[in-house]
């Protein structure tokens, strides 16, 4: 693989004075370290790692790359590919499987993603050992499971929290930083609940771009196509699952953090409302405190019924004990209908494409073939209109107000401190911002009017969902699917639901096909937004988001069930 630092970064001109390798000597460091804490046997020989397709838009999920490194072995590999977290679960709770050997297994394949991918941060292989093996002298010992996770590997994005790991947030600056000594909120609730905890996994700088790119640990690929964005800024995450090292794992998202890994990588992935999972004790690069739009933590899985999992169990635990910031809001449990065979119809309304983020044609014929089918199924379509009040660029101008509120610029000045470059897309970022002129200083004046804007904006989707009785919406979770590198443009499908504090699912649907989608014909060429490519991006995953309004976490969830299983046939 090429080196990420030599081919995709841009030093910031902060460097130039400071001695020659400063950075990169710290940044070599913290390479062999991570290289080192791979067990040797578990190193992808060099016969293989030289014959891995890097060179081409390759999917090494239908590789027999996993195969050939002969690392796992064959039970390893039917543990890692057979089944979802539900199943894993339950042979483990039974006895059938031990929470040794399914950690064994997720860690080998976490070991061989991060060789490929450059997917993970920091590693915990030698912990999850000792604690799988606690896990099953309670179980024989006390003949029950610790909890409903009981034994089951979670991988969980960077700036969670462990203690004794660092959370460098791939920082140069931040290796400078105490280890935590305490865990993230999150993290001790996952652990009550009876997972393990081995892998924490690979972010961009400054978490605010969508390629999952920084200079400690270099830009993580997606394994769906090694030429295509992993989404960010969990797309350490996206890529993880989506070669399976990891079946279920946490996220945050303040723009799409969540959801556009799952989309760029062919994974489900759920936003909930804030502050339903425990989002307390994490490190963080923006300013403590600054207000505007909130992030959440969410699940990232290979099926929909992990992600219900994930959040039923975490909910389930009265977040709101541990973790002051947290609702106390229980899970509501629905059912679908009266008669398990029954399911009820849904009023669905169909979101409105923004001509300033027009949808590429593998998208507008994946939502055309999602509608199809919930029609066909007796479900009720709705189109909605694509008004300036409701519409995705008016909610981007507004979350671009509110991300802008910090005029010391704390994400970047992280970088300075280090003296190390920055990636392109921040750079990129910097340099249009440098160009507008000094930093806004907002007043307490200004902070009122951009609420009051969000608020107005927040009515008009209300009074939309009443006018139209919707239990749901569907629309893309951005405008085009996984993008060449460095390029995936503005998130206005996926932040809309941030600025309205929405939950919002990703349910994968279909793929890109130069032959089905031969040409942009009709697709306006100066977008602001990557062009499409039919053969650059023939393959990749589509995904349709589905949408309800804020704290209806479980209608959301429901619905995307119901959605789901129709649009699998």
């Amino acid at each position: 693989m090429s080196d990420p630092v030599a081919t995709s970064a841009v030093v910031a001109e902060s460097t130039a004075s400071l001695p020659s390798g400063s950075w990169r000597s710290r940044v070599a460091a913290k390479k062999a370290q991570n290289k080192a804490a791979i067990p040797s046997a578990w190193l992808i020989p060099p016969s293989v790692m030289a014959a891995a397709p890097f060179s081409r838009s390759a999917d090494l999920t239908k590789t027999n790359i996993v195969l050939e490194c002969g690392i796992l072995s064959a039970s390893e590999l039917e543990i890692t590919e057979k089944y979802n977290a539900r199943e894993l679960l339950q042979n483990m709770a039974t006895g059938n499987m031990t929470s040794s050997a399914v950690t064994l297994a997720f860690s080998k394949r976490a070991a061989v993603a991060q060789q490929l991918l450059s997917c993970l941060t920091e590693t915990l292989f030698d912990e999850a050992q000792d604690r799988a093996a606690f896990l099953d002298a309670y179980l024989k010992r006390e003949g029950r499971v610790l909890g409903p996770l009981h034994g089951l590997p979670i991988s969980v994005k960077d700036s969670f929290d462990i203690a004794g790991v660092q959370s460098t947030l791939g920082y140069v600056s931040f290796l400078d930083h105490p280890t935590p000594s305490t865990n993230a909120a999150l993290c001790d609730i996952l652990l009550e609940l009876g997972a393990v905890l081995y892998v924490k996994t690979n972010i961009p700088q400054t978490l605010m771009t969508a390629d999952s790119e920084n200079i400690l640990f270099g830009r993580t690929l997606n394994p769906r196509n090694v030429a295509l964005t992993a989404g960010g800024s969990s797309g350490g995450e996206g890529s993880l699952i989506a070669f399976r090292g990891s079946i279920l794992g946490v996220g945050t998202d303040i723009a799409g953090s969540i959801r556009i890994p799952a989309l760029c990588c062919g994974v489900y992935g759920f936003k909930p409302s804030t502050d339903r999972v425990p989002y307390g004790g994490q490190t963080s690069p923006a300013l403590h405190g600054s207000p505007g739009i909130i992030p959440a933590a969410g699940p990232l899985a290979t099926t929909l019924g992990d992600i219900e999992l994930f959040i039923k169990a975490v909910i389930g635990a009265k977040p709101w004990v541990r973790d002051a910031s947290a609702h106390a809001v229980p899970w509501r449990e629905l059912s679908l209908s009266s008669s398990p065979s029954i399911k009820p119809i849904l009023t669905i309304g169909i979101f409105p494409e923004d001509p300033l983020l027009p949808w590429h044609p593998p998208v507008r014929r994946a939502l055309d073939g999602a509608v199809a089918a919930l029609a066909a199924a007796g479900h009720t379509l709705v189109p909605l209109n694509n008004s300036p009040i409701t519409s995705t660029s008016s909610a981007w101008t507004q979350a671009l107000e509110f991300f802008s509120l910090d005029p010391s610029n704390t994400a970047i000045q992280h970088i300075l401190d280090g003296g190390e470059p920055m990636i392109t897309t921040v750079a990129q970022a910097h340099a249009h911002t440098q160009s507008m002129g000094p930093p806004r200083q907002a007043s307490i004046l200004d902070l009122a009017a951009m609420n009051v804007d969000r608020a107005k904006y927040q009515n008009a989707w209300g009074k939309s969902w009443s006018e139209n009785q919707l239990d749901v919406l569907i629309g893309p979770g951005a405008q085009h699917t996984a993008t060449k590198l460095d390029t995936y443009g503005l998130p206005g499908y996926t932040v809309i639901w941030n600025l309205l504090d929405y939950p919002a699912c990703i349910i994968p649907y279909s793929a890109t096909s130069k032959e089905l989608d031969p040409d942009a014909t009709g697709y306006p060429i100066t977008a602001p937004d990557p062009p499409y490519d039919p053969v650059a991006f023939d393959g990749a995953p589509c995904a349709i988001q589905v949408v309800a309004p804020r704290f209806h976490d479980e209608e959301c969830l429901r619905a995307a069930r119901i959605i789901d299983e129709v649009l699998k046939g």
